[in-house]
């Protein structure tokens, strides 16, 4: 990997800038590296034409810099719609298919001077952390490619693991941010809910789970990318006013951080993860944190109940014109037609209680705020498995019951839109990464981000310990 793929995104842009690195050099540099390493892994799809892309960056060579981004490639999440790219969402249902127009943070993202060059692929309609589908195949994990690499945004994390990009946007509803970082080696962060605003189509009061946010290798990045994508838009309600991120400050002494583990013994993990994520927390410790273990502060069940019946809900909404047209309905994989039909299932009722569910979880979490700092708890229950296993049947001897029960360590962040950042933890005894999620209180996000900073310069993980794939 050539030097100025190594470069954050903060300066990266600056250089291009200053007119000490061009954007020509960089956009050459970024294609030979996906030429390289893309076919081992998977990652970047619907990858644009090499002639198109160079003579994009040579204009900008020649502009004043458009904004923060300016001459910085990216590629977009495979969910979202980039304008001339297909969008796919991983399904037959939508193979071919070619955007008209940028969704909202792609446009501002296009709008900040970044060049998109491709997608980043993901599970079909990004359902389940295991990056595979029908239409482009399964992305594999760049620390051991018989593994998947988690999900949803699961080609953004590869492509940031693997330097092929160097920022990459991603979208969060179980974990989806989070949980690839974490088995990638990277950062990820799920911003407080209405900080970065849904695209404004279809209901915007009912469906708040699911956000956008920035992937990358270092809390800076996260920044920079986060400060383009933020900022209310006037067709969605109950907007949370502009807050720029700017430099991130390494904050971290006398900060009080609880540490939530297995959720007072409720919920399964395999071996290592606890101590691994653990030991991430004894770098903050060392730093000047107070890390206290606490006991599980909300029902594990009710939290489940709510979540499964909130979330099939809204997928049931989603996928309905799907499931009404029968040549549509059979190109589902299982999960989502088992969302479908479990969401179709719910009375109105059945809602309200998982709302209320969710209203008393957030008030709980209020208080906890009052006393902590920041909450902690693993990306995942699992280590990366076999990437031609749909999803883990048991975790630590406990059986599954749905396909997503494994992941149930993230849904306590996504059900009440609180912020999180997945920092790198280190390895486990195969080798292989895992993250932790470092939770903050709604609106909480430049605090977040100073934690993960001054965790970042303490282990500079990413850049210590990258992917072999050249071997």
């Amino acid at each position: 990997m050539t030097d100025i793929l190594t470069l954050t995104a903060v300066d990266q842009a600056a250089r291009i800038a200053a007119k000490t690195l061009s954007a020509e050099d960089l956009m050459q540099a970024t294609l030979a590296r996906i030429s390289q390493v893309n076919s081992k892994v998977n990652a970047i799809v619907s990858l644009r034409d090499a002639d198109e892309v160079m003579s994009q960056a040579r204009a900008a060579d020649a502009q004043s810099p458009k904004g923060p981004l300016h001459g910085v490639p990216i590629a977009i999440k495979d969910l979202a719609h980039a304008k001339g790219l297909p969008t796919s969402m991983g399904s037959p249902a939508f193979a071919g298919q070619v955007a008209e127009a940028d969704d909202l943070h792609v446009a501002r993202l296009r709008a900040a001077g970044a060049i998109v060059i491709a997608k980043t692929n993901t599970p079909e309609f990004g359902l389940g952390s295991h990056t595979y589908n029908p239409v482009h195949g399964a992305t594999l994990n760049p620390y051991d490619p018989s593994l998947t690499c988690g999900g949803s945004s699961g080609g953004a994390a590869v492509a940031l693991a693997t330097g092929m990009l160097s920022i990459a946007d991603g979208s969060d509803m179980m974990g989806s941010l989070r949980n690839p970082a974490g088995w990638n080696n990277v950062y990820g962060m799920r911003p407080s809910w209405g900080r970065v605003p849904p695209v404004p189509e279809g209901d915007a009061y009912l469906h708040q789970l699911s956000t956008n946010g920035p992937m990358a290798r270092c809390p800076a990045d996260l920044a920079l990318q986060l400060d383009v994508m933020s900022g209310p838009d006037p067709r969605t309600p109950n907007p949370m006013p502009y807050e720029a991120m700017g430099t991130v400050t390494p904050l971290v002494k006398g900060k009080r951080i609880g540490w939530l583990g297995d959720w007072g013994a409720a919920l399964p993990y395999e071996d290592g993860i606890l101590d691994v994520c653990s030991g991430a927390l004894d770098v903050l410790a060392g730093q000047g944190a107070e890390v206290e273990t606490l006991p599980a502060p909300f029902s594990r069940d009710a939290l489940w109940q709510s979540w499964v019946t909130l979330r099939a809900w809204f997928n049931a909404a989603s996928l309905a014109p799907l499931m009404d047209n029968p040549q549509t309905r059979g190109q589902l994989k299982p999960e989502a037609i088992w969302e479908a039909e479990t969401g179709q299932a719910l009375s109105a009722t059945d809602v309200h209680q998982a709302s209320v569910i969710r209203s008393d979880w957030y008030r709980r979490a209020v208080g906890l705020f009052d006393t902590y700092d920041a909450l902690a708890v693993p990306t995942a229950q699992v280590w990366p498995f076999p990437v031609d296993q749909t999803w883990p049947r048991e975790v630590a001897g406990v059986a599954m019951d749905t396909y997503h029960r494994w992941m149930e360590c993230v849904i306590p962040v996504s059900l009440i839109g609180l912020p999180a950042i997945a920092v790198p933890a280190g390895f486990g005894t195969g080798g292989l990464p895992m993250g932790v999620q470092l939770i903050g209180r709604h609106g909480g996000d430049r605090a977040l981000l100073d934690l993960a900073e001054a965790y970042h310069r303490a282990t500079l993980w990413p850049d210590k310990h990258p992917p072999k794939l050249e071997d």
